[in-house]
């Protein structure tokens, strides 16, 4: 009965529900929506499990449903399981993660799906600290799923006892073991961890305390001690008046571990007054008066079909999703476009490609952008693109990025290859990431299905740490997936005039289902040169051997095939 009651108070504002009114002297809320659920240390356990469950209930499986959720916690004490479903944000409004503390657990299953955790995306644990009662808990995921800032006393497993296919985690504590049991590949930045167990075909660090030693493919762990440019997402809190705000972390520089365990963070504090808070239905002429007046953008919980392109104009602009706040552009047009200037954030937001094809969905930069910003540079956090799925997408481009010295910290781009409206010519793609700025910097980038080259760089100086990507599953047959006159698409192609660039972590899979006969030469492509560098690739050809990839980079590396599925190349040249 409890439960029924939760459900029938999803969304409203009762008394006594997560959005009630809050307490006396305390500031007023702002309005995030229906759907940001905020929840108060004096409310009753038994109202927020039973409100928690609700909807978890309602989004355990609505991979593609147009519901949205932010489970957003006051400061203080908890004690809940809190079981984190499909396009769900559970966030604590604290400065610190260690403001709002869960006796309990906040974790991701994959029992949807006995157990396989492959298609476990689009939901988000942040800014809290977490104590488990068994002294471990879950996050069985796979892409778009990240786990940051969070404070864990405990052990987290990483898998459901079936596949998982990939994960990011920043920014956060472990005082236990993690143990990636069947994750394919793995993600983590500025962490500290108590230790470290596990591996598969491909598992990165950076700047992590505890972090397995570099030892590739032997375990297949790669080790950057240090990350040379940082700054973590943006984030909603409230401060100890009650009043709600954005923290901005400071850029950091040669970063290890996380940007909190040290006191206060460093950065800038924003008051929400300064921001339009955005419901689905705001016309984009409102936004962008907004932003051309100087306010920030927040976006709440649910789908915001768009009327035109939101444009950021002005320097240090900050767009922050809540709840993963989707993105479906106008037809024809892109979502988002940023200017050439200094500071821009965006954050926690999915641009869901419109059944009307767009040349690019996400633009950071016009053509020609040439402005130095490496003081201040943009950061995309958070950012996931779909082109299909949820109905029959397409774009040309995800993501082009043009200015320069941009950080990406944890991508996803993918072109749909199961759900609604998914089909070689149903919802083409032709590239996931064209980087054409200089100084460019990518942290957890995750790339799929796409159609011709999945990422393709033509600025120089640009890093990737870490790279996961799948080719096209469903080329019909190898004459529909030509490179003039060489076999299919690498997945990762440096334009033949770059001078330096380096990337390091790489996994290439295949997985040829429409045609087991198709052939990709390579999984990357790249100019032989000094400055041009790769450490650490490994190739797959999925279900035992579905496709060949013939070579790791450009002629080097062996084939992947039936028969022989995993290829490791330690670098090159």
């Amino acid at each position: 009965a409890a439960a029924a009651g939760a459900a029938a108070a999803l969304g409203t504002a009762a008394p006594g529900s997560a959005s009630a009114a809050p307490r006396a002297g305390r500031a007023a809320a702002p309005d995030l929506g229906p759907n940001a659920l905020v929840f108060d240390p004096s409310m009753s356990a038994e109202s927020i499990q039973a409100k928690l469950d609700e909807v978890f209930a309602q989004q355990e499986r609505d991979q593609f449903g147009s519901s949205r959720y932010a489970l957003l916690f006051l400061p203080g004490s908890y004690r809940v399981d809190a079981n984190i479903g499909f396009n769900t944000q559970i966030l604590g409004l604290g400065l610190s993660p260690d403001d709002v503390t869960i006796d309990g657990t906040v974790h991701a299953e994959a029992d949807w799906f006995d157990g396989n955790a492959t298609q476990n995306f689009w939901r988000v644990a942040e800014n809290l600290s977490v104590t488990p009662p068994s002294g471990g808990d879950r996050w069985a995921v796979s892409q778009a799923a990240p786990y940051r800032r969070v404070h864990l006393r405990g052990d987290l497993a990483l898998d459901d006892n079936g596949w998982a296919s990939g994960g990011f985690l920043a920014d956060s504590r472990i005082e236990g073991q993690v143990n990636s049991g069947t994750q394919q590949q793995w993600f983590t930045r500025n962490s500290g961890l108590g230790s470290w167990a596990g591996a598969n075909w491909n598992m990165v660090f950076l700047g992590t305390g505890g972090a397995p030693g570099d030892s590739f493919p032997e375990p297949p762990y790669t080790t950057v001690d240090r990350t040379p440019v940082i700054r973590e997402k943006p984030f909603l809190y409230v401060d100890e008046g009650g009043a709600y705000r954005v923290f901005v972390p400071a850029l950091r520089t040669d970063a290890t571990g996380t940007s909190w365990e040290n006191g206060t963070p460093r950065g800038e504090s924003l008051p929400v007054e300064d921001f339009l808070i955005a419901q689905p239905g705001t016309p984009v002429a409102e936004i962008n008066s907004a932003l051309a007046d100087g306010r920030h953008l927040l976006l709440t919980p649910g789908i915001h079909e768009l009327d035109g392109t939101i444009e950021v104009t002005r320097a240090n602009t900050v767009v922050l999703g809540l709840g993963l706040a989707t993105l479906t552009p106008a037809g024809g047009a892109a979502a988002l476009t940023v200017a050439d200037v200094d500071g821009v954030k965006i954050a926690g937001i999915l641009v869901d490609a419109n059944e009307q094809s767009s040349p690019v969905l996400l633009v950071v930069g016009p053509e020609g952008a040439d402005a130095d910003h490496a003081a201040n540079p943009t950061s995309l956090h958070d950012v996931f693109c779909r082109v299909g799925g949820r109905h029959a997408g397409r774009a040309d481009v995800s993501l082009a990025i043009n200015s320069n010295h941009v950080i990406c910290d944890h991508l996803w781009l993918w072109r749909g290859d199961h759900g609604e409206g998914i089909g070689w010519d149903t919802n083409p793609a032709k590239y996931g990431l064209i980087v054409n700025g200089d100084d460019v910097t990518c942290y957890g980038l995750f790339v799929e299905h796409y159609q011709d080259y999945q990422v393709y760089w033509n600025g120089e100086r640009g890093r990737t740490y870490f790279f996961q990507s799948e080719m096209p599953y469903d080329p019909p047959n190898q004459d529909a997936w030509m490179n003039r006159g060489t076999r299919g698409f690498a997945s990762y192609k440096v334009d033949d005039a770059v001078d330096d660039h380096q990337a390091f972590g790489l996994g290439v899979y295949c997985f040829f289902n429409a045609d087991p006969s198709v052939v990709s030469e390579r999984a990357v492509e790249a100019p032989q040169k000094e400055g041009v560098r790769f450490r650490h690739l490994v190739t797959i050809s999925l279900g035992g051997g579905t496709g060949t990839i013939n070579h790791v980079v450009n002629d080097t590396g062996g084939a992947v095939t039936s028969g022989h599925t995993e290829e490791n190349l330690v670098s090159y040249p």
